[in-house]
């Protein structure tokens, strides 16, 4: 069989972009996320620890945090919690806006949110069968992606 030049092509070229846009995170020393991100950190996952932190070298807006547990947490500039990502254990109750955790209770109660990520029209949460649901900023549910 004779490989597809173009998607060949393609496949290099995405995987360079990749390299590159990873290229402009540097990691940094914990000490320099922002007061916020530590206080987030400190607060939901008391007694976890930071396995390393990142900021955005391009543009100097954003930081991640790798958690020993696993756990990776973005945050904008100023330290404030963008996405939360706990894999296969659930995200801190406390973050979880009121009218998205009793949506999830009501209608997924054998399910945990595992992620959790805030976006322009509201948040997209993942729930631990697999399952992306979409909410307005009020918690009102606009879609189910499985």
């Amino acid at each position: 069989m004779k490989p597809n030049y173009f998607s060949l092509m393609a496949l290099v070229s995405l995987m360079m972009i990749s390299v590159e846009s990873k290229a402009h995170d540097k990691i940094i020393p914990v000490e320099k996320l922002p007061a916020a991100a530590k206080a987030f950190i400190k607060t939901h996952f008391p007694g976890v620890h930071i396995s390393y932190a990142e900021k955005d070298g391009h543009y100097d807006r954003t930081f991640e945090a790798r958690l020993v547990d696993g756990t990776e947490i973005d945050f904008d500039k100023n330290g404030n919690w963008d996405k939360v990502d706990c894999y296969m254990s659930a995200v801190p109750e406390a973050i979880v806006p009121a009218p998205i955790a009793d949506y999830v209770l009501s209608n997924f109660p054998d399910c945990d949110i595992v992620k959790i990520d805030k976006e322009r029209y509201g948040y997209e949460i993942e729930l631990s069968n697999d399952l992306e649901l979409k909410f307005n900023k009020q918690g009102l549910l606009l879609y189910i992606d499985d």
